[in-house]
């Protein structure tokens, strides 16, 4: 069956596509599957990995939302999947490759989403990065410290996924995927993210329909899946027969113009940051207290694998950025919060 699937990547897929049997390998080496190829074992791993499955209960935007159809992270994950497997598929990319780097590049998110980021880098690592620590994750941590021994090509999308600031360029040479299904994920990451942020701030009533730019609305769409679209045929169509992914230079200040927007109008909302900031003081408190206890030398609570390190401080980010919010909150309400105490009537 491998055989039948790599002699299909060979004879089906683009010249520009990353083919699994032409990997650059893994650390470890492996004997290869008897039904699936590299790419799709990386992608079962992850899938199956804790790392994964903690993102349920990992903040996207909203902390604790009341309403279970505000997005987590890892209903953000199988966005940015869906966008970038269907840009994939278009393009005739490897799709598996695809899927596993979209799967994998957010599993090294801290709890409370960027306020743990804000966290780890003002008190243990200023250059920590969450794309960096999701290549640690899966790596160096998962299964009990041996990692999952992915290939090169699924860390190096993983690693590279996340564009910052309002640049007018995807990347550099020096952050640049390596294969153009890494570039494909940092855009879908984007695209996902900008229009289902935007979705949740108009159902929590952060924004109104009328505050979103028109400007705006007429260059990708009025609507949430007529956005979607609008990124997705520009992505492809700017990128076929390409050896670099692309879009074009209208969908991407359009783009740059709808996360500033969200960045005034949402992130930065003061009632947002009201939480946030609550957020940070119990991940403080944590990380005081979790110091404590590698100084002494006694045992992590029981949610919290200790993976051994050189560096305390690393440990303490590994410690940090593991647990999911609800994690965060209920060890800080073991430590902190007084119980009640239940008297015995005689």
């Amino acid at each position: 069956m491998r055989e039948y699937l790599e002699n299909f990547e060979q004879n089906y897929l683009s010249v520009y596509a990353t083919r699994s049997f032409q990997s650059r390998g893994r650390k470890i080496p492996e004997d290869p599957d008897e039904l699936r190829t590299h790419f799709m074992r990386d992608r079962d791993r992850i899938i199956h990995s804790e790392a994964f499955r903690r993102l349920k209960h990992k903040t996207q935007v909203f902390l604790s939302p009341a309403s279970d159809t505000f997005r987590t992270r890892l209903t953000h994950t199988l966005e940015v999947s869906q966008i970038a497997r269907t840009i994939a598929r278009a393009l005739r990319l490897n799709e598996d490759l695809t899927e596993a780097i979209a799967l994998g590049h957010d599993v090294g998110h801290t709890p409370f989403g960027h306020a743990g980021e804000r966290v780890i880098q003002k008190y243990l690592d200023p250059s920590f990065r969450h794309a960096t620590h999701s290549v640690r994750v899966l790596s160096a941590i998962e299964k009990n410290g041996h990692g999952l021994n992915l290939t090169y090509e699924v860390l190096d999308g993983i690693a590279k996924h996340s564009k910052t600031g309002q640049s007018s360029i995807l990347w550099n040479e020096k952050d640049k995927p390596a294969t153009l299904e890494g570039q494909i994920v940092r855009l879908a990451d984007i695209i996902a993210y900008v229009n289902h942020d935007l979705q949740d701030a108009l159902a929590s009533e952060l924004l109104l329909s009328s505050d979103i730019p028109p400007r705006l609305l007429d260059v990708i769409g009025e609507t949430h899946s007529a956005r979607i679209n609008t990124l997705v045929l520009d992505v492809i169509s700017c990128s076929k027969d390409s050896p670099e992914i692309g879009i074009s230079e209208k969908m991407l200040e359009a783009l740059n113009e709808l996360r500033a927007f969200l960045f005034e109008r949402v992130y930065m909302h003061p009632d947002l940051q009201k939480e946030m900031t609550k957020a940070e003081g119990v991940l403080v408190a944590l990380l005081e207290h979790f110091e404590k206890l590698l100084d002494r030398g006694e045992p992590f609570p029981a949610l919290i694998p200790l993976v051994p390190h050189d560096d305390k401080k690393q440990m303490l980010v590994d410690c940090l950025a593991f647990m999911t919010d609800t994690e965060a909150m209920k060890i800080f309400y073991q430590i902190y919060i007084p119980k009640s105490f239940t008297w015995s009537v005689r």
